[in-house]
């Protein structure tokens, strides 16, 4: 049977939030950038239906509503934004997160500090949906 791998990202997404280890940054905070990118393998047409793809303004509303909570981990909050994906789309089969750290305070005003979460379903028929 024929099928159709589809990415849908949302990228550069710019937010301002309170994450860090120090208590500094849970005051000051900083600019972080997210990136999402998602993939899946399709054997129909979309047909102009919202409902057969990923929207990405509910990968908005996830990244936003998780930006919003402040912790002590880039990796908490990039891990979290990713298993709220997985929920909200079970058929997606490759999910990448990254979320970048403007200005981490150690000294230089360029620095950026970058985590990347990558998850791929490790049983292909299974990940294949009716799309």
């Amino acid at each position: 049977m024929e099928t159709t791998r589809q990415q849908i990202s949302l990228t550069d997404l710019k937010c301002y939030a309170y994450h860090g280890y120090y208590p500094e940054e849970q005051v000051l905070g900083t600019e972080f950038i997210v990136a999402i990118h998602v993939a899946f393998y399709k054997r129909r047409k979309t047909e102009d239906d919202l409902s057969r793809t990923v929207n990405y303004e509910t990968l908005y509303a996830i990244a936003k509503t998780e930006m919003e909570q402040p912790r002590k981990l880039m990796e908490a909050v990039a891990e979290s934004i990713l298993y709220r994906i997985r929920e909200a789309f079970p058929f997606v089969d490759h999910i990448e997160v990254n979320l970048c750290k403007s200005q981490p305070p150690f000294g230089t005003e360029n620095a950026k500090a970058t985590v990347k979460l990558t998850w791929n379903c490790s049983r292909a028929t299974k990940c294949l949906v009716d799309n």
